[in-house]
């Protein structure tokens, strides 16, 4: 079948909504961004193939950030659950993709050498999970809910709390970066690499609060569907080097 026998099955990407390679106001990115045009090179088996044995090596556990570091202790903070699906541009699901996520802590705090920020570290949370979609494309996740930080951007720079997400599909050069963020908070206004994406697509970023999924006296629920293609796509990192890295 062709496209132009089924004309809503090739849908274009709306490319306005990707944060671009070079985004002044973001201004890590003049360093970062690739100054000469990209070299095509052949794939090899290391490019074409999957993530393959990390398949195999999710647990159920990997999904629990707040007890996956092992330790024997729940980490601190707001439990909040955060579950979704992941399809295409028709709303097909996607399954058996690997779905990693990164986070600060609850403090606003990354596990990471290079963040010396002046809050507490939580020995209890590594700040990292894995898990993959089942038949429905569906994903979910239990963890804390993240604090702002300051990244110093620019003066008195704060970026909104925020999840990363990275899918990997059947081969490893299909991989796609994203950010969550949650709904009502007023930093996002603010924050340049949001901003990197027009207002009008934002809506495709922010997590929705839902009811349904919070569990009582334990997590408040939020959805976060991630839409890989067509005009209603997720805004992605563009290259590797965007401004959602």
């Amino acid at each position: 079948m062709t496209a132009n026998e089924h004309p809503d099955r090739y849908r274009a990407r709306d490319r306005a909504a990707d944060p671009p390679l070079d985004h002044p106001a973001y201004k890590s990115t003049s360093l970062r961004h690739p100054d000469q045009p990209p070299v095509p090179l052949d794939h090899t088996l290391s490019e074409v193939t999957g993530p393959g044995p990390a398949l195999s090596e999710v647990s159920v556990e990997d999904a629990d950030l707040t007890t996956n570091a092992g330790t024997g202790t729940e980490a601190m903070g707001e439990r909040i659950i955060v579950t979704g699906r992941v399809l295409d541009e028709d709303g097909a699901p996607q399954p058996g993709t690997l779905i990693e996520i990164w986070q600060c802590n609850a403090a606003g705090r990354y596990i990471h050498e290079g963040d010396q920020h002046p809050a507490p570290l939580d020995p209890n949370f590594i700040g990292r999970g894995r898990c993959v979609t089942d038949e429905d494309g569906s994903y979910r996740f239990l963890t804390i809910k993240p604090g702002a930080y300051p990244w110093r951007n620019h003066p008195n720079a704060w970026r909104p709390a925020h999840i990363h997400f990275s899918l990997f599909g059947p081969a490893l050069v299909t991989r796609l970066i994203t950010q969550m963020y949650f709904p009502g908070d007023p930093l996002h206004a603010l924050d340049p690499i949001m901003g990197s994406v027009p207002q009008e697509h934002w809506s495709r970023m922010i997590g929705a609060y839902d009811h349904d999924v919070t569990q009582a006296e334990w997590a408040l629920g939020y959805r976060f569907d991630i839409v890989l293609r067509g005009p209603d796509a997720t805004p992605f990192e563009a290259g590797g080097a965007g401004a959602l890295a």
